[in-house]
């Protein structure tokens, strides 16, 4: 005679519908009454059984565990439609670009609680032959973040991509910079641009170009205050970006630059165009009070600054316009700066990052890499040649 199961052990029965094996365990009542059934199914009693104990053990773990056919493919479309909000539309379009190129093609259909360190290491390895390595970086951090995501919510024991880290990969487009005849060249095809203030504000002050595009009027002092004590020159204060929130990419990247000169003349300059601009729209201003707008007082965004500086550096000798960006403008001004002497500390100090670590990191290629300070001192004290 069969023995007969103890009370709590569970049942195991035939689903003529589902063809299939039910094995049931009770655990109890949940805070409203409810009793708690945790099922699972196979095609023998032995897979039912097994399955059930997979249940059990996520259930002691105190998993609500997402049903089996929860895909890594779920969890990152989940990440992209709310863990993203609040972000600039340009970082959700980056992210969902990546995800769907990168991520979901090569690991979509992987269920998520059976998506190994393994799975993610070959990945990325397989990855690590055509892109680069900030794009590797890049991808890694949508899936750790879509993973984390899915983990807080109870939908998979442990997130396996923190486990797992980024290879190196191909070579990314060198950083590089103007020298400082080019730059002057640069400067001197820009000056009937649209524009021209733009870029020598940008190549004189170091200034990213999502902080020079949103300055505004108010912003700008052409004048200062020679009688104050101590004495206040001509300045810009950077202290906006086109980030959705307005702040500047980090607490020290908020600063007031003097201006030297030639961006007093240029901002001058630009002051008096913007005036005919106006005029020449008439109802169609749109008065935001910004520096650098387009025809219409409208912001400029990135495409129409990059190609209009393209414009200009296609009128320099020795250049390839389409090789240049205008953020190497703030690397030239780094780059020059090096060049002249000035240490790293004052150059971080004005650029705006965080840490003298950023800059020597950022712009390695950049600062000098001698220094030269001691070498000078001691040919002052010792002389060139030994004497006799």
């Amino acid at each position: 005679m069969a023995k007969r199961r103890s009370r709590g052990d569970g049942g195991l029965h035939w689903d003529d519908k589902r063809q299939r094996w039910i094995a049931t365990v009770s655990l109890g009542f949940d805070a409203s009454g409810k009793r708690i059934v945790k099922r699972a199914s196979g095609k023998t009693k032995s897979e039912a059984k097994v399955k059930l104990k997979e249940v059990l053990r996520d259930y002691e773990d105190g998993l609500a565990i997402a049903p089996t056919g929860y895909t890594v493919k779920d969890a990152v479309m989940d990440w992209l439609a709310y863990g993203l909000a609040g972000r600039d539309s340009g970082t959700v379009e980056t992210n969902t670009i990546l995800c769907n190129t990168h991520v979901i093609p090569a690991l979509g259909a992987r269920k998520l609680r059976d998506l190994s360190a393994e799975d993610v290491d070959k990945w990325l390895a397989d990855k690590a032959k055509t892109l680069s390595t900030r794009t590797l970086e890049a991808i890694r951090s949508c899936l750790n973040r879509a993973v984390k995501r899915a983990m807080a919510r109870d939908k998979v024991k442990r997130n396996v991509v923190e486990l797992c880290s980024v290879p190196a990969g191909q070579p990314g487009r060198p950083s590089k910079s103007l020298t400082l005849a080019q730059a002057e060249d640069v400067l001197t095809a820009a000056e009937d641009s649209p524009l021209y203030a733009y870029v020598v504000v940008s190549l004189l002050t170091g200034g990213r170009t999502e902080e020079v595009r949103p300055l505004t009027w108010d912003h700008v002092d052409l004048n200062g205050d020679p009688k104050a004590i101590p004495e206040i020159p001509p300045h810009i204060a950077v202290w906006r970006s086109v980030r959705s929130t307005g702040d500047t990419k980090t607490r020290k990247s908020r600063r007031t630059l003097a201006l030297p000169g030639r961006a007093i003349d240029a901002l001058k300059i630009q002051w008096e165009r913007q005036g005919w601009q106006r005029l020449a729209a008439g109802d169609q201003w749109q008065d935001d009070g910004l520096v650098f707008t387009s025809a219409v007082g409208t912001e400029l965004d990135s495409a129409n600054v990059r190609r209009e500086f393209r414009r200009i550096l296609a009128r320099v000798d020795g250049i390839n316009s389409q090789d240049w960006t205008p953020r190497e403008l703030r690397q030239t001004f780094v780059s020059i700066l090096s060049d002249g002497g000035m240490p790293i500390e004052e150059i971080s100090r004005l650029v705006g990052h965080s840490s003298m670590a950023v800059t020597e990191e950022v712009y390695r290629k950049q600062i000098r890499p001698v220094i030269q300070s001691g070498a000078t001192a001691m040919d002052g004290i010792f002389g060139r040649t030994p004497k006799r």
